[in-house]
This record gives structure tokens, sequence and C-alpha cells, in this order.
């Protein structure tokens, strides 16, 4: 018996590159930004620390922190609403083609990250080691 396993749809930034947001994420991330005001930003990025050595972090920032390196996609949900991701130059060496996915499990719920470049993750699934 064979079992075939389907990867969540996922979005990327209208320009066709940044991370991948499956739809349960993308509908999460517009409700968070909508509910943080205009003129907020999602900044993305890796910071040292965690289990594994590495770990992500996420946080809304005003738009004018934005930094001149910094990549800048933009996002819309199939209903419409946007919002922008930006990620320092040095992050996103980490984090390319990283996947973002939301649950609402009550154990195990919360924004989940699938990492093509970490060659090693913990059980929570907030860090990783490449």
């Amino acid at each position: 018996m064979t079992s075939s396993t389907t990867n969540p749809a996922t979005h990327t930034a209208r320009d066709g590159k940044g991370i991948l947001i499956t739809a349960p994420a993308m509908q999460q991330l517009a409700k968070l930004c909508g509910e943080q005001g205009t003129n907020m930003v999602l900044r993305v990025g890796v910071r040292s620390g965690g289990c594994s050595g590495m770990s992500y972090t996420m946080d809304f920032v005003p738009a004018s922190e934005t930094l001149d390196d910094d990549a800048t996609y933009d996002y819309e949900t199939p209903d419409g609403r946007q919002f922008r991701v930006i990620c320092d130059p040095k992050s996103l060496l980490y984090i390319y083609g990283m996947q973002l996915d939301f649950s609402t499990a009550l154990i195990g719920g919360g924004f989940n990250f699938t990492n093509p470049n970490a060659t090693q993750t913990c059980g929570c699934g907030s860090s990783f080691a490449v």
C-alpha cells in the first residue's frame, strides 16, 4: 500500500519570490497585520540561539524601519488583503525557500517553519542548524 502526502497550497510574493506561505498562514498574517494598524510590516529573520544554534524571528515593525538592503516581499490573500514581509540579507541566506505554515492545534499550534536549508531542527520547530 502506498501513501501519498500533499503539500499545502503555498503563496509567494507578487514577484514570485520570497518565503512560501501556506493559505492558513496567509490568513493569520493578514489578520495580524490588520490588527497592527497602518504602515506596519512583518520583519522575518534569524538570530543566534535556540536548541539547534539559530532561531527564527518574526516581529511587526513600522515600515519606516525598512533598511535599504532589506529584501521586501508583498503578499496578497485571495480575498484581497495585503501585507509586506521584509528580511535582512544575512537572514535571507538561511531562510531562502522556507515555508511558513500556521496551525490552530492546541498542542504544537502556531506558526511552523519548514526550512530546506536546515541540516538539523529542534523538536519545537523554532530553531535550526545549517
